[in-house]
């Protein structure tokens, strides 16, 4: 299985930003999809996650901007994002948990999509 971000780009501080994370085939189980985040200099930080059940969990920094979603028919995860701030600014990564068959654990990344937010 393979992971497409895309919907990275330059914004402006207080603009908003939609990314979208495809799978390039349907997935027998998802356990969870998530977004994560690396700023240059920095460690890798999950941002939101959605499982199974659609429970959501957010990075407090970015609650109440950014919500995390999916439309399982497209086997597509978003991430919308506003009121962005520079300190947003990031390479974005989707990943994904779940099963490929009954038998066989997945988990998958996706290469990262730049975001950049301007003062």
């Amino acid at each position: 299985v393979q992971l497409q971000a895309s919907g990275g780009g330059l914004v402006q501080a207080g603009g908003s930003l939609r990314l979208s994370c495809t799978a390039s085939e349907a997935i027998f189980m998802i356990d969870a999809m998530a977004w994560y985040r690396q700023a240059s200099g920095r460690q890798r930080e999950l941002v939101a996650v959605i499982r199974r059940g659609g429970n959501t969990n957010y990075l407090d920094s970015v609650k109440g901007r950014f919500t995390i979603s999916r439309d399982i028919s497209k086997n597509t995860l978003y991430l919308q994002m506003n009121s962005l701030k520079p300190e947003d600014t990031a390479a974005y990564y989707c990943k994904l948990e779940g099963y490929s068959d009954p038998w066989n654990a997945l988990d998958a990344w996706g290469q990262g999509t730049l975001v950049t937010v301007s003062s």
